[in-house]
């Protein structure tokens, strides 16, 4: 089973693009190694949730840090999210 999403990686970032066609449950907790920061360029009804905190919404122009070894998931929207990824 593939990633629910592709990367173009760049120098200095990664844009990411999740896939409409994947199953929600292929979204699953995960931590990342290194502290992330991410802006959200593209998607509708996203919602990102971070271990013991509720879901929050993930709108266009957003900018958010994702320390590193911390659970979170996404919850699939209603069109394509695609983000920046500065590690």
């Amino acid at each position: 089973i593939g990633k629910p999403y592709a990367d173009i990686i760049f120098s200095d970032k990664k844009i990411r693009t999740f896939d409409m066609t994947s199953n929600q449950d292929e979204y699953e907790w995960h931590r990342d190694k290194t502290d992330r920061n991410i802006k959200v360029l593209a998607g509708d009804n996203w919602l990102l949730q971070f271990d013991n905190k509720m879901p929050m919404p993930l709108e266009i122009n957003d900018e958010v840090f994702i320390p590193r070894g911390v659970f979170h998931r996404v919850y699939k929207g209603t069109t394509p999210l695609k983000i920046e990824i500065r590690e």
